[in-house]
């Protein structure tokens, strides 16, 4: 392919600088408007490439075609990736740097010299002694989740635009906004885009395949209390706060997520709001088995009903749950079209990668795409430590992303 031509790194960097975070707590959709800036630019970008039908509809949703160059009757393939960058950290003012011929010493980010990105921390780092590698100043995350995926399906069309002689069929290419807030595809129109399978470009490190993910369920609990005055409080104040506080103390370790690993499910309390009076608790229900999630949210149930009914200062106040769908483990799906995941595996070989096959412990569009009808599996970009401010990618990784996908396209 001639990878020393590849422009993707620099892609990267100017990607990163537009400010794409999402908002949880939005009401619209996309959450953010200025996730729309991205959007644009890749609108225009696509455009100049002779992209000619590239399109940004009302919500934030960039589409278009790359048109076959043979007339073989083939399946129309989609590669996806996301504007947003996670609500967990900064996404403003992002300040990336290239460090070339990495020398294998730990990073301090200048802007925050606390931050120190090492080999110790991240052992994958070592790979990439004596080659390039981005990483942010020390004060936001990078952004390469999924910036890296959208440089790198843009770098493919452009190659694929300037090669016209590579053969291959039909191919889409989908941005989305809102993945990181679990609204990915809430919006979006699977028959206007008119793929028949696709791949999200989401992936870690080089040669992961990804096709299994976590299935999932929110859970709120909702703790009402007996509000009084504090002066006259004795004997009847049952504060929400302190049971919502004693709720999560008797949580299982071993439920969590910085005690679990591989297919290990778990159930993570992220968010906490109330007073007094009442008080809620919003949990992520995890499991690889989908018919897990509602023994875990049974057990959380138990465990706080068992904390109100054994503590005599809690004696009044009540509990209720409520449970919510978000997304499926998409191997359920994957598995009944085995094509998609042979075809994927043959390009990682054929460029001279040997594949590791790994479920994803959290979810992509592609869980939700997979349910609508368009399986989706996830390839690498090198994204590491993401949702920090240690994020970072080897830019020999994004490149051998694309020489996937350019092999890919010509075998479907």
């Amino acid at each position: 392919m001639g990878l020393q031509s590849l422009e993707v790194a620099d892609r990267l960097v100017r990607y990163v600088q537009v400010d794409t975070q999402s908002d949880p707590y939005s009401n619209s959709f996309p959450s953010t408007e200025k996730q729309k800036n991205l959007s644009k630019i890749l609108v225009d970008e696509l455009l100049q490439m002779g992209i000619t039908d590239a399109t940004m509809d009302a919500h934030g949703y960039v589409m278009a075609t790359i048109p076959a160059t043979h007339q073989r009757k083939v399946p129309v393939v989609c590669f996806c990736a996301h504007v947003d960058t996670a609500p967990d950290c900064s996404g403003t003012l992002v300040k990336p740097l290239l460090h070339k011929n990495y020398n294998g010493a730990p990073i301090i980010l200048p802007d925050d010299k606390t931050q120190v990105i090492s080999t110790d921390a991240y052992p994958y780092l070592k790979k990439f002694i004596g080659k390039s590698i981005i990483t942010a100043s020390g004060k936001t995350l990078l952004g390469a989740d999924d910036k890296a995926g959208v440089a790198i399906i843009m770098e493919m069309a452009s190659y694929l635009m300037k090669n016209t002689s590579i053969e291959h069929g039909t191919i889409k290419i989908l941005f989305t906004p809102d993945e990181e807030v679990g609204r990915g595809t809430e919006y979006l129109d699977l028959q206007k885009l008119g793929a028949d399978f696709g791949y999200t470009l989401d992936g870690g490190e080089l040669a992961s395949f990804e096709m299994e993910t976590f299935s999932a369920d929110s859970l709120v609990l909702t703790i009402q209390g007996v509000i009084a005055h504090p002066g006259a409080a004795k004997g009847v104040l049952q504060n929400a706060i302190k049971i919502a506080g004693a709720i999560v103390a008797a949580l299982p370790k071993q439920l969590s997520p910085e005690h679990t690993e591989g297919r290990e499910g778990f159930v993570h309390p992220n968010h906490i709001s109330g007073g007094a009076e009442s008080a809620t608790i919003e949990f992520l229900v995890r499991d690889f088995d989908t018919a897990q999630l509602k023994v875990h949210a049974e057990r959380i149930y138990a465990i706080a009903q068992e904390v109100i009914a054994s503590n005599a200062d809690f004696s009044k106040a009540t509990v209720t749950m409520e449970l919510k769908e978000q997304y499926r483990n998409m191997r359920e799906i994957i598995d009944l079209h085995p094509t998609i995941v042979e075809k994927a595996l043959t390009a990682y070989k054929l460029v001279g990668l040997t594949p590791i096959v790994t479920p994803i412990r959290g979810g992509t569009d592609g869980s939700r795409m997979s349910f609508m009808g368009l399986p989706t599996p996830n390839i690498f970009t090198g994204m590491q430590a993401i949702h920090s401010k240690h994020e970072w990618i080897g830019v020999e990784d994004m490149e051998r992303s694309v020489e996937v996908l350019v092999t890919l396209v010509g075998i479907i």
